[in-house]
């Protein structure tokens, strides 16, 4: 993987920068105080419960939401500049396509559309799906509308495509079947991928980078082999339903008591007493602790976060 303290080599900077961005609406803050960076030619896995503030942080970037405060770079440009459109694909859950429309009549509308329109790259996608070239939209599966979809945002040459629950509706084989295209086109194009999902079994097995939202912060950004790693599950004995002492020195994530004992989530932050069980995590396992505890302190690997003068922050 990728050293996420520099940028792509091939992009020269960072696929999304984020300093201090906000947005708030009537009812409250949907993003507060968001400041981070994601480098070029990762697959980025956006975690969070609904209402986190995922959906809103997708609308900033594909400019369907003003934000309140701060801003967005993409690729080093503004995300308001003009310039911004051709470098960015969206896809969505409902994925909007014709349903009166044939493939081939939406590939030819993807062809109108965008002038560096990529045909052999989309037919190949569809044709690969064993997709009827002459079958209207309305009949296809559900497995072949996404890749059709699919095709439709990689025709488009796009730099950073972003992915909002788009597989959420497909049964496991087609989602097995499109995360493999996904992954595919993707590290052949040196396509940055930045991915909503509530599957954290397939962000574990896809994504090597996570932005996580809870309550409308960030909670954890970067690379996933840092972030995991620097977590461990500890169990020991507990005196009277208490947090033994031990901890105080460490950052404690989340507790569970069961009986006498206690289980926590921590980052260790030194030697932890020889009689406590520890075990190394999984993803899921850490992503679902912060996602419990939402006002535990956040964690950024080294190049993920910016301050909101933008200044690189460890």
């Amino acid at each position: 993987m990728a050293d996420t303290s520099t940028p792509n080599a091939t992009s020269g900077t960072w696929a999304l920068e984020a300093r201090d961005l906000g947005k708030r609406y009537r009812r409250g803050w949907a993003l507060r105080d968001c400041s981070f960076r994601i480098p070029a030619g990762r697959i980025c896995g956006l975690v969070g419960p609904n209402g986190a503030g995922k959906s809103t942080l997708l609308g900033l970037a594909t400019r369907q939401v003003r934000p309140s405060t701060g801003g967005l770079q993409v690729f080093g440009v503004p995300v308001d500049d003009p310039g911004v459109l051709p470098k960015i694909a969206f896809l969505g859950q409902d994925k909007p396509l014709f349903k009166r429309f044939t493939v081939a009549e939406t590939l030819r509308m993807g062809a109108e559309l965008n002038p560096d329109w990529d045909a052999a790259a989309a037919h190949r996608i569809v044709r690969s799906g064993n997709v009827p070239m002459d079958a209207r939209v309305g009949t296809l599966s559900g497995g072949q509308r996404t890749r059709l979809a699919f095709a439709l945002a990689f025709g488009k040459r796009p730099e950073l495509l972003l992915l909002d629950e788009p597989m959420a509706d497909l049964d496991p084989l087609a989602r097995d079947e499109m995360s493999t295209l996904l992954m595919a086109e993707a590290v052949e194009r040196g396509t940055t991928v930045v991915m909503s999902s509530h599957m954290l079994t397939e962000l574990e097995d896809m994504c090597d980078y996570l932005l996580v939202v809870a309550e409308g912060r960030i909670r954890m950004a970067g690379d996933a082999d840092a972030l995991v790693p620097a977590h461990s599950l500890v169990t020991g004995v507990s005196h009277d339903g208490a947090l033994p002492p031990e901890l105080d020195h460490h950052t404690v994530i989340e507790v569970r008591f069961l009986g006498r004992q206690f289980h926590a989530m921590i980052r260790p932050k030194g030697p932890l007493p020889a009689d406590w069980e520890i075990a190394e995590p999984s993803l899921e396992e850490v992503l679902l602790s912060h996602l419990r505890s939402p006002d535990a302190p956040s964690l950024y690997t080294q190049g993920a976060r910016v301050d909101a003068e933008g200044t690189q922050a460890a």
